[in-house]
């Protein structure tokens, strides 16, 4: 199948992201980072592990792995999970707890014009990003491709202007969500032919054949793939670090329709019709489930 999906073959615009799972090594330090350094509390304990989230609605799963290896910089796998806040308050509430948990943790900001982000990483290696979405009517598009950049964005005047006593009180009742999910893979063209020609994603930006951005519904991207660390990597080994990567649609006749692709594209999976499993190229696990 070619990279570009007919109207019929792209997945539904409503689509959101769920709770990224992570392979855990030490479950009471990973979970300790996540409640105090990013504000979540726990929402379940099941599937063998911790959800944490924001107003009982959860974000990240950790799954404990203790016998596992931690994955290399160079393999494919998880490239950052990206926490999506509904106001620039909330956004610097947990930026600066973040930094305030462990200022090592911190590894850079930046004005991507759609968005202002600030990057972290876990204590076993997984990257974070906290960001906040400039309304849609101000993001810039040539043709098919949203522009965006990496513009200075400097976190200390961030926080002077916008990290107020309420958004601090206030921090673990302000809503967030999965807002987009970043890969490691070892080469932008069998990402697009993958998640555009197959999942039904629409390009938003492609980089020089060094990244990939894909969305639904028009979003500037649910998810993204690069080779910045991982040029040529082939299928991951079961390490620590990415467990499952969550998209949630509407309805099973949206899941049904991508079991279809699936099938015809001699992707193997498996379909209990509310959810299908399925790994991309690098062994990247994918679930798709009704929402």
């Amino acid at each position: 199948m070619t990279a570009e999906a007919s109207t019929q073959d792209l997945l539904p615009a409503a689509l959101t992201m769920g709770a990224v799972m992570l392979k855990v090594g030490d479950l009471k330090l990973m979970t300790d980072y996540y409640q105090r350094a990013l504000g979540l509390d726990i929402v379940a304990e099941q599937d063998g592990g911790l959800y944490l989230g924001r107003r009982q609605k959860p974000l990240v799963h950790l799954a404990p792995a203790p016998g596992l290896r931690a994955a290399s910089r160079g393999e494919a796998g998880l490239f950052h999970t990206a926490l999506l806040f509904e106001d620039q308050q909330s956004l610097a509430a947990t930026v600066a707890s973040a930094a305030q948990y462990q200022p090592q943790s911190f590894s850079g900001s930046a004005d991507h014009l759609v968005s202002e982000a600030f990057y972290f990483t876990d204590p076993e290696g997984n990257g974070i990003e906290l960001y906040w979405d400039r309304l849609r009517d101000a993001w810039s598009w040539d043709g098919k491709n949203v522009m965006m950049d990496s513009l200075a964005l400097p976190p200390q005047r961030y926080l002077e202007e916008f990290l107020t006593e309420e958004s601090v009180a206030g921090q673990r009742e302000a809503s967030a969500g999965v807002g987009h999910v970043h890969l490691q893979v070892g080469d932008v063209r069998s990402a697009e032919d993958f998640y555009v020609g197959t999942l039904g994603f629409e390009k938003t930006l492609a980089m020089h054949g060094q990244a990939l951005f894909v969305s639904a519904g028009g979003y500037h991207h649910h998810m993204a793939m690069n080779v910045w660390n991982s040029q040529g990597a082939g299928p991951r080994r079961d390490t620590l670090g990415l467990g499952e990567v969550l998209i949630e649609v509407p309805a099973g006749d949206d899941v049904g329709a991508l079991a279809d692709r699936l099938k015809a594209a001699g992707v193997q999976s498996h379909h209990t019709g509310a959810e299908l499993r399925f790994e991309d190229p690098w062994r990247n696990r994918i679930r798709v489930a009704v929402r």
